[in-house]
């Protein structure tokens, strides 16, 4: 595997911030990964994986306009950095290559 690594949530959140491009906001993250994946995120986890990843320099942030609906308080941004694309395929390259080492048999289970 790659320098480049990327843990479950790590990963989860990069991808949405992919999927959002452009308007990748800590609401926006949050509300897209609950409706796709079914699965609760607390602001918390989300605000320290973003600071992480951005520390890693695999996103990058810039605040937007402040709004008063959000008590003039601008949204931070998010974006995918070059070598954020390649933690995300050095991720799914290494997915891959597990993925295919498994025996057919392995799968080959019936269920109840």
């Amino acid at each position: 595997m790659g320098k480049f690594q990327l843990g479950e949530f790590e990963e989860i959140v990069m991808l949405t911030v992919g999927v959002l491009y452009g308007e990748a906001y800590g609401v926006s993250i949050k509300k897209e990964i609950e409706s796709r994946l079914q699965r609760n995120v607390s602001v918390g986890a989300l605000q320290s994986a973003l600071n992480r990843l951005e520390t890693k320099g695999y996103l990058q942030s810039e605040e937007g306009g402040s709004t008063s609906e959000r008590g003039g308080r601008p949204k931070r941004f998010f974006r995918i950095t070059a070598q954020g694309k390649r933690a995300i395929e050095d991720t799914k390259e290494m997915r891959n290559q597990l993925y295919n080492a498994i025996p057919n048999i392995a799968l080959d289970v019936k269920f109840a």
